[in-house]
């Protein structure tokens, strides 16, 4: 298979994950279904289920009204092995403004529950944090699974896999490095082939990229890596808020950091990018990070 054929299988499996099924069900809400991402861990990957709830709420709403923040916590794991079911709650239609409230289902329980608003395009003041400067392009970077080559447990050919292309500007966190140890990094990102001209996929698609790597602002601060023996890491909660339309099928820039670590739960933030310096989006997340004494 040619490296082009193999870029588009990866993303034609996210986007039959994302192509949501609309069931004949119904209580008082709208129920959808869905498959999930075979994963190493058996774990849902996060970022799945955030771009499925958002896919899922945005389907009770008109094209033009657009989202512009969730708020979500990951309540229990999730099972890759099973399928996912959806329920949106119609909480509010205003003039501008709708809200919705989507929470995920695996036998019978809630896996994940946001609440998400959407807003008419409507003018009005503008500013925003400018793009960092001299950070390298991501032509002069390789991309992770290059840099990770070699490694036991297929570490390699797992990114291959992911429908993201990831490129670090600092050192892949997958194994221990001589890098500084600062709560901050950048990466860039992009989906390894086209996607549909449809906003409302590359917003979901978004919220899927949102969720890779975030946390590593945290771990690069304390020396810590992935494949460290003894490491358990569980996300508790994601924010973001979508500034300015942009195509996840064309780098971004993710810049990260983290203003705080504490009790066993750390904070990362981060902002992301268009290849032209608009700011698109930002995230936050806290996360449970426990670290061997050893």
């Amino acid at each position: 298979m040619s490296p082009e054929d193999h870029a588009a299988q990866t993303v034609e499996r996210l986007l039959d994950v994302l192509d949501l099924e609309v069931t004949q069900a119904r209580t008082t809400e709208d129920i959808f279904t869905g498959a999930s991402h075979p994963m190493p861990t058996g774990r849902i990957y996060g970022g799945q289920v955030l771009a499925q709830s958002l896919i899922a709420a945005e389907r009770t709403l008109p094209e033009d009204r657009a989202v512009h923040s969730m708020h979500g916590y990951f309540l229990r794991p999730g099972d890759a092995s099973q399928g996912i079911t959806i329920a949106v709650d119609r909480i509010h239609d205003g003039r501008s403004f709708s809200t919705r409230r989507s929470q995920a289902y695996q036998n019978g329980v809630p896996i994940f529950s946001m609440i998400a608003s959407f807003q008419d395009a409507d003018p009005g003041v503008e500013h925003a944090e400018p793009m960092p400067e001299d950070v390298p392009a991501p032509e002069d970077l390789s991309p992770d699974e290059d840099r990770v080559a070699g490694l036991p447990g297929g570490t390699a050919r797992m990114l291959s896999e992911r429908a993201a292309d990831i490129r670090h500007v600092d050192s892949p966190l997958y194994l221990p490095s001589d890098d500084p140890h600062v709560a901050r990094q950048a990466v860039w990102m992009r989906m390894r082939a086209p996607l549909p001209d449809d906003q409302r996929l590359h917003r979901a698609a978004l919220a899927y990229l949102s969720d890779m790597t975030i946390q590593e602002s945290i771990l690069r601060a304390h020396g810590v890596y992935w494949a460290m023996p003894g490491l358990k890491v569980a996300s508790l909660d994601h924010a973001m808020w979508w500034h300015r339309p942009a195509r996840v099928d064309e780098w971004l820039l993710y810049v990260q950091e983290s203003p705080n670590a504490r009790g066993g739960r750390g904070l990362a933030t981060g902002r992301i990018y268009s290849g032209e310096g608009g700011l698109v989006a930002s995230v936050a997340q806290e996360i449970m990070i426990r670290v061997p004494a050893d």
